[in-house]
């Protein structure tokens, strides 16, 4: 399933929010007086996504300087529901002038119908320019570059308290082994489990199991056999996906380990995925498994003395990107949007162009909430701390990135047997007969 339905894009943390002019329809083709599709100049551009709410005010908020600067003005209409009409629009002759798209199955999808135009060279060589090549790969389909990335996200880190690991006298563990032996250290210290977690949903649970498995295959098995895997040349059944799977069940499936402050082993599929924030900032639960996104759900919750959570490398909570089993190799999974344009007129191109430079990453980045990949954006502009180390991640060229496994699977598999199999599992049903459940997907 997309990001945006099941909550895994960056959520805003401090949006400095004006509201744009947010028009209903997403409508193709020139407004009275305007320019078709035929290489002629329009005065608007109308751009259609699944971002809405105050990110979406701060989308539109981006392109002020742009306008002020070319004379076009640009319209973004968020929709709920965009991943599951844009495809239906687009076929039917209704596609926006842009489209912002979650993931790169649905692109290859949008690309498959014959309307999304390939990129331009001037948006190819800005890609060139300001991303790694693991990124302009996922907006590329048969050797032909369609799409440039837009924002990004990171997977895989572990929330904790500095507060309490300065009272425990512990340190950030930079090794799988070390982490292990921090969980430990904690059990001993505290007497209860160390860890939290959470997989119910509302769009399907099961989801933030498949992030476990994706960080220990990439960890564990490099990112070759990570891209074998999505590819589906490796399957489930694999012993080296079962190795990721026995990996995270000495965590998820060790009742001494899980789940602190809401149960045991099983409470992990009736706890939701956001609630574990509550626990963390408590001082319940002293290590919990999610993405950068969890950052805004501390301000909903309270420490133990009654206070909003501080977010901050010395403050109640923060976060640290879960190690891998050699120290000093960093390798990452995340998600991002891609820019897919279906119209060749000269203004959509130039918002096309826009989109791939970072003076516009550094415009979105700096309303707050957010960050890019785009290595020549300032992370500096990022709205929290946590967020400019994020960026900084994303970033260095040292950094092994690879998109979500399970938003690049097969959606019967992806969003369909992976989930279920996790809950399935947690719930104890055995490694092997999950692990070929969740690859007889494939045949649905």
């Amino acid at each position: 399933m997309a990001l945006s339905q099941r909550y895994r894009l960056l959520a805003p943390v401090a949006l400095l929010g004006a509201a744009a002019l947010v028009l209903a329809g997403c409508a193709e083709g020139g407004t009275e007086g305007e320019g078709g599709t035929g290489g002629e100049a329009k005065k608007t551009v109308r751009i259609a996504g699944g971002i809405t709410g105050g990110e979406a005010d701060a989308l539109n908020k981006s392109f002020e300087k742009f306008t002020a600067d070319t004379g076009i003005t640009v319209e973004y209409t968020g929709d709920k529901s965009f991943e599951g009409n844009i495809v239906t629009k687009v076929t039917g002759g209704d596609a926006p002038d842009i489209a912002i798209v979650p993931q790169p199955g649905l692109l290859k999808t949008l690309v498959d119908t014959g309307k999304v135009l390939p990129a331009s060279d001037a948006v190819e060589s800005a890609v060139d320019e300001n991303w790694s090549p693991d990124w302009k790969n996922y907006g590329t389909f048969d050797d032909e570059f369609y799409a440039a990335p837009m924002l990004a996200n990171l997977k895989g880190y572990v929330w904790y308290s500095p507060k309490q690991f300065a009272e425990w006298g512990v340190e950030i563990p930079k090794t799988w082994d070390e982490m292990i032996a921090l969980t430990d250290k904690i059990v001993e210290t505290t007497g209860g489990p160390a860890w939290c977690a959470g997989f119910a949903s509302d769009a399907a649970s099961g989801w933030p199991g498949t992030d476990w498995i994706e960080d220990l295959v990439l960890r564990q098995s490099g990112p070759d056999v990570y891209d074998q895997w999505v590819a589906g040349d490796v399957k489930f059944t694999d012993p080296q996906i079962k190795e990721a799977f026995d990996a995270v069940g000495d965590i998820l499936l060790n009742p001494d380990y899980v789940n602190a402050g809401y149960g045991d082993v099983k409470s992990i599929n009736s706890t939701a995925f956001g609630d574990v924030a509550a626990a963390v900032a408590s001082g319940d639960c002293a290590l919990t498994h999610q993405a950068s996104f969890l950052s805004a759900n501390f301000l909903d919750v309270q420490t133990a003395d009654g206070k909003t959570p501080e977010v901050a490398p010395d403050g109640d909570v923060y976060a640290f990107i879960m190690p891998g089993y050699t120290e000093g190799e960093l390798q990452v999974e995340g998600g991002g949007e891609f820019v897919a344009g279906f119209s060749d007129d000269e203004s959509t191109q130039k918002v096309l162009e826009f989109m791939a430079s970072p003076e516009f990453a550094d415009a979105r980045v700096e309303l707050g909430g957010v960050i890019s990949a785009n290595k020549n954006a300032d992370p500096s502009l990022a709205s929290s701390e946590f967020l400019k180390e994020a960026m900084t991640t994303l970033q260095d060229e040292s950094t092994v990135f690879r998109f979500d496994a399970s938003d690049l699977m097969p959606s019967t598999v992806g969003s369909g047997s992976f989930w279920k199999g996790m809950v399935d599992w947690i719930d104890g049903k055995d490694t092997d007969t999950v692990l070929s459940d969740i690859q007889a997907g494939y045949e649905n």
